[in-house]
C-alpha cells in the first residue's frame, strides 16, 4: 500500500494472435504522432517504465501522463499542498531527465550531443554539432563546471512557455 493506496497490477496488453498476456503499451505509445515525429519520442515513452523492464503499473503510467496535462488558467498553488504534477517545475523536472540520461543530476556534453544527434540526425556534420554542445554548455554553465544542472537549465529556458510546449489538449 502507497499513499494510502492499495498496489495495483503492471498494464497489460494482450499480445496479438495469442492467449498469453503481454505488453503492447510501448508499441501503442510508438503509434501516437507526435510522438512517433519527435526525436525524443523513444526517451519520452521509456520514461513510463523503469529503467529495464517492460511493464509498468497504472499509478506510474498516470504520473507520468499527469505531466502533460495543461495548467488550469489562473488558479494560483495552494499553500500546504504539493507541487502537482502539471506544474512548471515538473514539467521543467522532466524535460530535464530527457537530456541528463545518466541521472547524475547534470547535462554533460556528450550527454548533449546525443540529444542533438537525436534532434538533427545528419542534416548537419559531427563537428558542428559539437559546436552547438559546446557553445549551448557554455552559454547555460553559470558556475563553470562544464556541465548544465537542473537550475541552470531552468534559467536557460525561463523565457520558454513550458506549460503550453508540453501540454496535450486531450488531456484537458
Amino acid at each position: 500500500m502507497r499513499d494510502g493506496l492499495p498496489e495495483l497490477p503492471p498494464v497489460r496488453y494482450p499480445r496479438a494472435g495469442g492467449d498469453h498476456a503481454g505488453n503492447r503499451l510501448k508499441y501503442d505509445l510508438q503509434g501516437i504522432g507526435e510522438l512517433a515525429v519527435n526525436p525524443l519520442g523513444d526517451r519520452i515513452i521509456n520514461a513510463f517504465f523503469k529503467e529495464g523492464e517492460e511493464l509498468t503499473d497504472f499509478r506510474s503510467f498516470i504520473r507520468v501522463l499527469a505531466r502533460f496535462r495543461p495548467m488550469e488558467e489562473g488558479k494560483s498553488k495552494e499553500i500546504d499542498r504539493p507541487e502537482p504534477m502539471n506544474s512548471r517545475q515538473s514539467k521543467l523536472q522532466f524535460a530535464f531527465q530527457l537530456y541528463d540520461q545518466d541521472s547524475d543530476g547534470k547535462i554533460s556534453r556528450e550527454e548533449m550531443l546525443q540529444v542533438l544527434r537525436l534532434m538533427v540526425g545528419i542534416q548537419v556534420t559531427d563537428e558542428q554539432l559539437a559546436c552547438i554542445a559546446e557553445r549551448t554548455i557554455q552559454e547555460a554553465d553559470q558556475d563553470g563546471d562544464g556541465a548544465i544542472s537542473f537550475e541552470e537549465f531552468a534559467t536557460s529556458v525561463e523565457k520558454l512557455n513550458i506549460e503550453q510546449k508540453m501540454s496535450l489538449r486531450l488531456l484537458k
